[in-house]
């Protein structure tokens, strides 16, 4: 029953994610473009005569010039060889299947795809311009090229004047994505290059149609808006690290630096015994408590800032909350990491203490946390 309602599902049409001025657009380009085609066919070689002035091919081919315009089936050497070259084949059915026209059919249109193949013009119209030259019993291989080529031929010319007009890029380039002006967001965003796009499309091994660089555009734009969402549902405490070390005011100054040091980090919340943070004292304090942007005799300086007072009084800080930074930016548990970002790049803040309920400390977010999210954000 699952694997019935699956197949019922495929066969739905998918949405067309085009608005309506897209859509006008296809409509009116179909129309200019056959009708140019019409007229000045019948202007150019058929005045007088009975032979056809338009293949119904060409129909076909105007929903692909103008409706998928970037597609490689739409491109003006698939269009006009497509369709010339599976005329060509079809006509050739005729002359050697004649008497069977249902083998000249299925010949034709499977000589047709070959020859699509074989030429790099794979237009499925061309299929319909084959099987046309059957059903009519076409012998005459001028045919081909009028009206078949002139047709094709004059709906391109069309086609490159209204997309170009209309905003879209005709003829399409089909190589490789090209690099993207500076300042663009590209795939340096994501995980993936080029070159792993056709590594994967040659494993796919089916003809796609969209261009590569469209395609590359499209894949780098999804990744990069994935990227974003992600971004937002991460939290701050989803990243932070928890296992704090922490100073009181009182914390003497020796004991904050070896903290500091032994432990490789570079800051100290400093709390109070709720645990709710009154400052922030870092490796920059001490420095500047030890006024060392005087070069002369500085590690002196900082010993003698460091170590305890051993007499009643003291000219010197003695103890964390005198040399500690007062103006410390918090931030909650629960706030989108996105938001920190700027406050890491633009404000030069390196850690960041996290506070949960009652304003209480529950951890704290370095940069290193912060590279370490968006490297795992970004499937590195």
């Amino acid at each position: 029953m699952a694997g019935s309602r699956r197949w019922l599902q495929a066969l739905r049409p998918a949405p067309m994610r085009v608005d309506a001025r897209e859509r006008l657009r296809v409509v009116a380009g179909a129309i200019a473009g056959v009708l140019l085609t019409a007229v000045l066919t019948a202007l150019l070689a058929h005045q007088g005569t009975s032979l056809p002035w338009l293949v119904a091919p060409v129909g076909a081919s105007a929903v692909l010039v103008f409706g998928v315009p970037a597609s490689p089936l739409a491109q003006p050497w698939a269009v006009v060889m497509g369709n010339t070259a599976s005329a060509l084949v079809g006509i050739a059915s005729v002359h050697l299947f004649g008497s069977e026209p249902q083998l000249a059919a299925a010949i034709a249109v499977g000589g047709a795809i070959g020859a699509m193949f074989l030429l790099r013009c794979l237009h499925p119209p061309g299929g319909a311009a084959a099987l046309l030259m059957v059903l009519t019993g076409v012998h005459d291989w001028r045919f081909a090229l009028d009206p078949v080529m002139l047709n094709s031929t004059l709906l391109v010319a069309a086609g490159m004047v209204y997309n170009g007009v209309t905003g879209r890029r005709y003829p399409h380039p089909q190589g490789a994505a090209t690099a993207p002006a500076a300042g663009v967001a590209t795939r340096e965003a994501t995980a993936f290059s080029s070159a792993d796009l056709e590594t994967v499309l040659a494993h796919y091994n089916q003809v796609l149609d969209i261009p590569r660089d469209d395609l590359q555009a499209i894949v780098d734009e999804a990744g990069l808006l994935a990227a974003r969402r992600r971004m937002t549902t991460l939290r701050c405490e989803d990243v932070m690290s928890r296992d704090v070390k922490v100073a009181e005011w009182g914390t003497p100054l020796q004991e904050a630096w070896s903290v500091l040091r032994e432990q490789h980090i570079k800051a100290l919340p400093v709390v109070d015994r709720a645990r709710r943070v009154i400052g922030i004292v870092t490796l920059a304090d001490f420095m500047r408590g030890a006024a060392l942007d005087l070069h002369d005799d500085w590690p002196s300086r900082l010993r003698r800032l460091i170590l305890p007072t051993t007499t009643t009084h003291s000219d010197k800080p003695e103890v964390v909350g005198q040399i500690m930074s007062r103006q410390v930016r918090v931030a909650s548990a629960d706030r989108p990491l996105a938001d920190l970002v700027p406050m890491f790049a633009a404000t030069g803040h390196h850690h960041i203490p996290i506070v949960g309920a009652e304003a209480r400390l529950v951890g704290i977010l370095t940069q290193s946390d912060l590279v370490a999210a968006l490297a795992k954000v970004d499937g590195l």
